[in-house]
């Protein structure tokens, strides 16, 4: 399956419009927003865990990276609410579930095959002050890839410009980008070289952000 895969096209998507699509699981389901594969995929996706749901014991082979929506994701680590970011890279393992549901935007076979680096951060706790209305967490850094996480007060801009892309959800709020409104759960993704240049609505936005990863994009190894 490929979905949104030409990583040299502007895409955007307002996942909230998306119909939900049952996963493997039951109870778990999903909205996709790019694909390269079918069950074993490098992917962006939004999952909705039901109460009470998991999947069974598995290894993530190339590495898992996930930003809980809203509810409490839960596996054999702990609890990890709303607003919770974690990256769990390639030969980690866990038993994901929900007993008061939740709803996560996930990446999966997007990391480093080396990198074994395993953490959660809450991303509100990671803000630095603002700058000119922009409060900005940096999540993870590394030679593939920048993730942060940013507060824009009401009405004001924000343009970066990165070499390897650059892909943004909408966590709460508004932001127009190219004369478009995307609200929350929009998700964005720009070529490399495409300017991003986002304004914040009349109660600002919280986005999540990461730049300079499309020069890795390729199908999981299998």
């Amino acid at each position: 399956m490929e979905l949104n895969s030409d990583f040299s096209e502007r895409v955007l998507v307002h996942s909230d419009q998306l119909e939900w699509q049952a996963s493997p699981m039951t109870g778990v389901d999903r909205r996709m927003l790019d694909r390269i594969g079918n069950e074993v995929a490098r992917a962006t996706t939004i999952v909705r865990f039901a109460p009470g749901s998991r999947f069974s014991a598995h290894t993530h082979t190339g590495g898992e990276e996930f930003i809980v929506l809203d509810g409490v994701f839960q596996d054999e680590h702990g609890d990890f609410p709303q607003g919770t970011y974690v990256r769990n890279p390639p030969t980690s393992q866990h038993t994901p579930g929900s007993a008061p549901g939740c709803t996560i935007f996930v990446k999966l076979w997007q990391f480093d095959m080396e990198d074994r680096t395993q953490f959660r951060k809450t991303m509100a706790e990671e803000l630095a002050e603002k700058v000119d209305g922009v409060a900005t967490a940096m999540l993870h850094e590394d030679a593939r890839e920048t993730v942060t996480y940013h507060h824009l007060d009401a009405g004001t801009a924000f343009e970066t410009t990165q070499s390897g892309g650059s892909e943004l959800l909408v966590i709460d709020g508004e932001v127009e980008e190219s004369g478009e409104s995307l609200s929350k759960n929009a998700w964005l993704r720009l070529p490399d070289g495409a300017p991003l240049k986002i304004k914040a609505g009349p109660n600002g936005a919280k986005i999540w952000m990461k730049t300079g990863h499309l020069h890795f994009a390729k199908p999981p190894e299998v």
